[in-house]
């Protein structure tokens, strides 16, 4: 009787002969993986991070006719993939996100609000990642960060940017720093660990202390600068770095005038550093001149931006900064709200015409009603910008469009955002759902 026929034994014979060929794959990968290795840091080094894309045209004719030289192949591919959609690197996938209506809020308005998709973008998952990848480049033109020399990009942040900057990094030879405040979703921290980066959690503490996580950041990379190592340390500097505002200058305010055609009525979005509120703002009201255009700050509880865009004054003397025990203001939502003006924030400050104070238990009730309404499952900061559109909307002729920004997944946001959700009872399917958006948002009276 053959092999065959004992389904027993021909199944101990498959499984041997497969054991032993995973031995020498295994074996023969180990053997490999030191010299592809090796064979990849020659070709960084050989060609940096250059692209040669450009000479493809005028060596067509030699990669069909004559030698063929690894630029030529590498020159050929980067024009071939291009032209199927492909992109290169993880740098590729930023930018270019979809700008989507927002079923529930349109029909509970009866303007059009629509929202820039930019936790799709595909390195950190946020509007981040165009400031990332500006801030490194520009760092790259000027010398101070030069790519697997060693070098260490150091970053205070409560999240976001530091999640663009680790996996940036890591794509572009680089070291990752981040520190950030202790009392941020674990989560977030986590990610940035298995991303690559060393993570420093530190007290919550006022911008005027040094050992506010911002301070710290900027001590560590002239730490790291001083001392005997050939490699350098650079603080990206996302509150101040004019990196920041002009990433959103030269993409997301292009992409959001391109996709609605020019025609939009107002644009809503919160400041943290003020990046995107700024570069969005220059690029539609001073380059593609839509003077008639309603730019509308969305402010979380306790920020002083609010006053300072409706009143001229950032604070009352209980705000004051110094007095408040940390500089991400009181408030559960987290990427916005701030008590000082950053440069970034300045750079447009004047192009502001109003501002929206959302309430914690508003932007909760608003990311449940996105979910439960339109399957949209955002973070913190996407909710009050949502609460502030549709109090823009209230406020603005029927039809009117409003643009505004969902920055990050939800996911970020489970252990501290979302729990609360949850202990509200916004989640219990046996609770009745009020279907009046401006009943959930206590916004009545405004109708």
């Amino acid at each position: 009787m053959s092999l065959s026929d004992h389904p027993k034994a021909y199944g101990t014979a498959a499984l041997t002969v497969a054991f032993v060929a995973g031995i020498f794959v295994t074996l023969g990968f180990k053997d490999l993986y030191p010299e592809l290795e090796n064979r990849y840091q020659q070709r960084r080094k050989r060609n940096g991070r250059s692209a040669t894309a450009s000479a493809a045209g005028s060596r067509r004719d030699s990669l069909v006719f004559g030698p063929v030289s690894l630029e030529d192949r590498e020159s050929s591919i980067a024009t071939i993939d291009r032209g199927m959609g492909i992109v290169d690197g993880i740098e590729g996938t930023i930018g270019n996100t979809p700008l989507v209506k927002i079923r529930s809020l349109s029909e509970a308005t009866g303007c059009i609000i629509l929202a820039k998709a930019e936790f799709l973008n595909g390195a950190g998952g946020s509007p981040k990642d165009r400031v990332a990848l500006n801030m490194i480049e520009v760092a790259e033109e000027q010398g101070l960060l030069v790519p697997n020399r060693g070098d260490t990009i150091y970053e205070g942040t409560v999240g976001s940017t530091g999640i663009s900057l680790a996996v940036l990094a890591r794509a572009r030879g680089y070291k990752a720093h981040i520190c950030m405040p202790s009392d941020m979703a674990r989560e977030k921290s986590d990610l940035l660990h298995h991303l690559g980066a060393n993570v420093e959690r530190v007290t919550p503490a006022p911008i005027t202390d040094p050992k506010h996580f911002v301070n710290l950041a900027r001590t560590r990379a002239k730490e790291h600068t001083a001392s005997d190592s050939p490699s350098r340390g650079f603080f990206a500097d996302q509150f101040e770095s004019q990196a920041n505002y002009t990433a959103h200058l030269k993409t997301t305010g292009p992409e959001i005038y391109a996709q609605t055609g020019g025609r939009l009525d107002a644009f809503v979005a919160g400041a943290g550093t003020g990046g995107t509120i700024s570069g969005v703002t220059k690029y539609l009201k001073e380059e593609r001149k839509l003077t008639n255009l309603r730019v509308v700050l969305a402010d979380p509880q306790g920020s002083g931006l609010y006053n300072k865009i409706r009143h001229g004054v950032m604070y009352s003397p209980t705000e004051k900064e110094g007095t408040r025990r940390r500089q991400q203001v009181d408030t559960m939502v987290e990427g916005i709200g701030i008590t000082r003006i950053t440069e970034n924030f300045e750079a447009a400050r004047s192009l502001i015409d109003d501002a929206v104070r959302v309430t914690d238990e508003q932007a909760l009730r608003m990311a449940r009603w996105l979910v439960e309404h339109d399957g949209i499952f955002v973070g913190s900061s996407s909710a009050v910008n949502c609460v502030a559109a549709v109090v823009t909307a209230l406020k603005m002729p029927k039809g009117s469009r409003i643009v505004t920004i969902l920055c990050d997944s939800g996911t970020r946001h489970l252990s501290k955002f979302w729990k609360h959700i949850g202990e509200m009872g916004l989640e219990d399917e046996t609770q009745e759902q009020d279907e009046d958006l401006l009943a959930v948002l206590g916004l009545e009276d405004r109708k």
